[in-house]
């Protein structure tokens, strides 16, 4: 006799644990709010390209003892991700010669961050990416 009370009371003490996941799965979406991330990227290619240029040639050229290096490498990474991310998939623009030189910089500095991420860019690097980023800049300002 006890041991048919114990044998029920496990299958509702399972079926009860069953109801409140079942309730928890429910209502917890409601009470969450979801947020989109927040790019740095403006919409508007030729803009953004330009900026995104500019900021990575600042970065870029930051010596490498000085103290804003690593926070500046990180927003390195941020910007590229936002602008592949952004434009990437947009027919309108990735077939360019501007967006695919640009794709071209980006992917050579964020490989360079993403294996040597305490070593500063090598100065053949420097030398080619500021050559890809003002020829990006100047073909996406000769698209106007």
């Amino acid at each position: 006799m006890i041991n048919s009370f114990f044998r029920l009371f496990i299958k509702l003490t399972k079926v009860a644990i069953s109801l409140c996941l079942a309730l928890y799965i429910l209502i917890m979406p409601i009470g969450s709010s979801v947020e989109a991330a927040k790019t740095s990227m403006t919409g508007d290619y030729m803009k953004d390209t330009v900026s995104v240029a500019e900021k990575l040639r600042d970065t870029i050229n930051i010596e490498q003892d000085d103290e804003k290096r690593p926070d500046a490498d990180k927003e390195a990474v941020l910007v590229i991700t936002d602008y592949i991310s952004r434009y990437r998939n947009r027919s309108q623009v990735n077939g360019s010669l501007s967006f695919t030189t640009m794709q071209t910089a980006l992917n050579s500095l964020a490989g360079h961050y993403k294996t040597f991420p305490n070593r500063p860019v090598p100065e053949t690097l420097k030398n080619r990416l500021n050559e890809e980023l003002s020829k990006a800049e100047e073909l996406v300002e000769n698209q106007k």
